[in-house]
């Protein structure tokens, strides 16, 4: 099995980080190997703050505009949300979905991860959905059954036509912004796990569609041997990411 078919992301989470002069700043650092880059495609995520300033310096490049989150109703009376249709507007092209920090700060569920995967779907939004065990999990030996639910419930009522378009990331919740990286053999055994996942969900070449990413303290140093196998089609970085130099590093691993 290769993933040679597949077009590589490599996705840069911005979480709670940067202004808009900040953002202006980090655009302008970018090297022309990474704004003009379509493989690996390129997607940043910052703030909901600094979405517009991303865009207006993303001008004239290849880079794609992703949001950290979304409420799954095109309006309404939710104070402090935003929808699919503001994240459209804006001009984003991707949403992060159920990370772990949402699943465990902010009350996200294996349900509203659905909700707003089948909303990201119906307005042409790619939908990141993020999918990890926590450590007491992996010690308990529960990492795949967790992995395999977690797949499960988020792609309920999703044809086999949109799970195809669906970005995962595998995001060991030990891994996330600690500095422990998960061997990259066992990485792309749970991502193979997910994709297992989907196939039954859909069917094998639907399966083979999807993008797997690897999520969790990925670096200049590691990205290399992660991207070598077979199942992981990209990385979803973190706090790389917030550094032009580190991050052009990331999506430049060939």
């Amino acid at each position: 099995m290769s993933n040679q078919k597949r077009v590589p992301v490599i996705a840069g989470n911005w979480k709670m980080y940067k202004n808009v002069n900040e953002t202006r700043d980090f655009f302008r650092a970018l090297p022309d190997s990474v704004r003009s880059c379509t493989d690996p495609m390129v997607v940043i995520c910052p703030p909901f703050t600094d979405l517009h300033s991303a865009k207006e310096n993303m001008g004239g490049s290849t880079l794609q505009l992703g949001a950290q989150n979304m409420h799954w109703q095109d309006e309404g009376a939710f104070t402090g949300e935003i929808s699919p249709l503001m994240l459209r507007d804006i001009g984003c092209s991707h949403v992060l979905i159920g990370h772990s920090e949402r699943r465990q700060y902010f009350g996200e569920t294996d349900g509203t991860v659905n909700r707003k995967t089948l909303a990201a779907l119906q307005w042409q939004l790619i939908p990141i959905v993020c999918v990890g065990e926590k450590l007491e999990e992996r010690e308990a030996k529960l990492t795949d059954n967790v992995v395999i639910v977690q797949v499960q419930r988020a792609l309920l009522n999703i044809s086999k036509e949109l799970i195809a378009t669906i970005i995962f990331a595998y995001e060991p919740v030990w891994a996330i912004g600690t500095g422990k990286t998960c061997d990259s053999a066992e990485a792309n055994r749970v991502c193979g796990i997910i994709r297992e996942t989907v196939a039954m969900m859909s069917d094998k070449e639907t399966a083979e569609q999807v993008r797997i990413l690897y999520g969790g303290s990925v670096k200049p140093d590691s990205i290399k041997e992660q991207m070598s196998q077979p199942h992981i089609d990209g990385a979803l970085v973190g706090g790389a990411s917030l550094d032009p130099k580190s991050f052009s590093a990331i999506v430049n691993f060939r």
